[in-house]
């Protein structure tokens, strides 16, 4: 397949994480044939796309997320039906937030909009409902949904490539592409790889997640506005007598956090006697050159105060027990690129990146949406104007939003914070 008369793939997938495998899913499960390169090892942990959780959930202030958070729930169920285990654990869904919070107060309404059934809480009905795991100040709502879980996201990703696998896609990694470029005459686009080798494709989609960046500037000339942040992830221990408070069996939701610090978590479900609770927020790094530090000054700063406001005495806030690193890949307005990447490539490299720490739920969608863009052109049902690269054009901020940006961008730690 790497010599110059080999088989045509009809589409090359660049990057395997849970983007990339989602697409070779939809495209192979299509009949086509498929090629998915990923630069390091399947299921590393250098990106995005790996660790033990993320959460679903539709409540959204922007009205364009709900309905593909909806399909996704739909997406996920399938593919787990057809690989025969789940990889999705169904939980209820809280916000809380003060109750003039713009951004909670949008997301209502786009429930409403979207028939998903919502219910505002006092904070005394929160403190019943949740067996006083939540207590929320005075002033504050909470926003309770039944759209929620907790998703296991290598297991996930590792599910993706294995029903494509079974579609006869084909999986290659440590494969570093440095080079996408359209053939002559006769049309589609010929891959190159750092070790020497290329492929052949009619069509090629960009998944690399925060590599997207610098792989479209080196094979395009064309810069992204996509900035990685490294974030990191922690998990708390969760004092002793109260641990079937906060697991799934218990009714513990999933559950973000509006306002500054913007805080997210999910239930005790991966770690026994640990909660992950963790900021929504990083600093910028190069993906290639990070130095992988937790800044613990800053947990200490943003999360241990907003734990013993909101969970008092029942979450030990000295310190996290553990941490794991991750990246989100942020544009300007926190919006998807979802796009042809256009010039000499034109409409036979499509490009899905800037995820900004809120696409791994809808990953499913995104490769339907991806095999759509690539096989039609088009893809029905998603708000695509949305996520198309002119916006930045038009406006280097982006899609214009009503509320102020939910994911905060801060400095690399010092070392006195370590």
């Amino acid at each position: 397949m790497e010599a110059s008369g080999a088989e045509v793939f009809d589409v090359i997938v660049v990057g395997a994480g849970i983007m990339g495998s989602c697409a070779a899913y939809h495209l192979a499960r299509r009949g086509r044939s498929i090629l998915l390169l990923e630069q390091f090892d399947l299921l590393h942990h250098r990106g995005s796309s790996h660790g033990e959780s993320r959460t679903i959930r539709v409540t959204y202030p922007e009205p364009y997320y709900p309905a593909m958070v909806l399909e996704s729930f739909r997406l996920w169920e399938e593919a787990e039906a057809e690989a025969g285990y789940r990889v999705l654990t169904r939980t209820p869904h809280l916000d809380v937030g003060p109750a003039g919070d713009r951004c909670l107060r949008l997301a209502v309404e786009n429930c409403r909009a979207n028939s998903v059934p919502v219910r505002v809480l006092a904070p005394a009905e929160v403190e019943e409902m949740f067996s006083g795991a939540f207590t929320l100040p005075e002033g504050w709502i909470g926003v309770l949904s039944e759209c929620g879980g907790v998703i296991k996201p290598t297991k996930a990703v590792a599910m993706f490539q294995a029903l494509a696998m079974r579609k006869g896609a084909t999986l290659k990694d440590r494969v570093e592409v440095v080079e996408i470029k359209k053939e002559g005459a006769n049309g589609g686009i010929r891959v190159a790889t750092k070790g020497g080798h290329q492929f052949r494709g009619r069509k090629c989609v960009v998944t690399a997640g925060a590599w997207t960046r610098k792989l479209v500037e080196a094979v395009a000339g064309r810069v992204l506005p996509i900035q990685p942040l490294h974030t990191t992830i922690c998990y708390w221990k969760i004092r002793s007598g109260h641990e079937e408070a906060f697991s799934p069996e218990g009714g513990f939701p999933t559950f973000a956090s509006y306002g500054n610090p913007y805080i997210y978590g999910t239930p005790s479900l991966e770690y026994p006697g640990l909660i992950k609770i963790a900021l929504h927020e990083g600093y910028p790094c190069d993906p290639d050159r990070r130095n992988w530090e937790t800044d613990l000054g800053l947990q200490a700063r943003k999360v241990a105060p907003w734990m013993e406001q909101v969970m008092p005495g029942l979450v030990d806030p000295v310190r996290p027990a553990m941490t794991q690193s991750c990246m989100y890949s942020m544009t300007p307005d926190g919006d998807f690129v979802i796009d042809f990447a256009g010039g000499e490539l034109g409409e036979d490299v499509v490009v899905a990146g800037g995820f900004s720490g809120h696409g791994f739920k809808m990953g499913p969608v995104i490769g339907r949406v991806v095999a759509d863009l690539v096989l039609e052109g088009a893809a029905p049902g998603v708000e695509l104007e949305r996520f198309r690269l002119r916006r930045f054009e038009e406006d280097p901020k982006g899609n214009a939003k009503e509320f102020e940006d939910q994911v905060r961008s801060h400095g690399p730690p010092s070392r006195s914070s370590l």
